[in-house]
């Protein structure tokens, strides 16, 4: 009697049990535990700056890649700051171009073709100058054996970057800038140019 006690007591339990609610997990990405970024084809944590966020105190950043080599780490270093640089020129052409459109269309003077023109002659001088103006910020290896390094340019840099790239363009090619020169000369010129933001 007491086994079947026992038997039915188990048997009720079983069945109740089957019918409560019981909480399924479903499979979700995996959470980084708030991390915002990681390294390329990885889920280890990285420096905001790898995935390209804004770093405070640079107007302009790039990041340079190198990959793993066995001529050593020195040449890693090296070639991450190289490519890095080279990036950062690309985007600081992009901008003294905008820049130097953007302050000659506001002069009312010179058809389109003249403003493309100046613009591009700035653009000449921009590359060498962003190389010298430019600092290594950070490096950091990935977990794949590649080496990440921040290039990046402060205000003042920039400032200077522009302002000699316009400086140099207007001494090269006077008679187009002459177009637009009123009452500034060039030197108020470039500097208005280049205290305009980056956008």
């Amino acid at each position: 009697m007491k086994n079947r006690s026992l038997i039915a007591l188990l048997v009720s339990a079983g069945v109740l049990s089957a019918c409560s609610s019981t909480e399924v997990k479903e499979d979700k990405a995996p959470s980084y535990s708030g991390v915002s970024c990681v390294f390329p084809n990885s889920k280890e944590a990285a420096p905001g700056w790898v995935c390209d966020e804004p770093v405070p105190g640079l107007v302009l950043s790039a990041v340079g890649i190198a990959e793993p080599s066995q001529a050593g780490i020195s040449y890693m270093k090296d070639m991450a700051a190289a490519d890095g640089r080279g990036r950062l020129a690309e985007q600081m052409q992009v901008q003294v171009q905008k820049m130097v459109k953007q302050y000659l269309g506001t002069t009312g003077k010179g058809d389109r073709e003249t403003v493309d023109a100046a613009a591009s002659s700035t653009l000449k001088t921009v590359t060498n100058q962003t190389l010298v103006g430019s600092k290594v910020h950070g490096m950091r290896f990935g977990p794949n054996g590649k080496l990440y390094a921040l290039v990046g340019i402060d205000e003042a840099a920039k400032s200077n970057i522009v302002k000699t790239a316009v400086s140099t363009s207007m001494r090269n090619d006077e008679a187009l800038w002459q177009q637009f020169k009123s009452k500034q000369s060039f030197d108020e010129m470039s500097e208005a140019i280049a205290n305009q933001p980056i956008q």
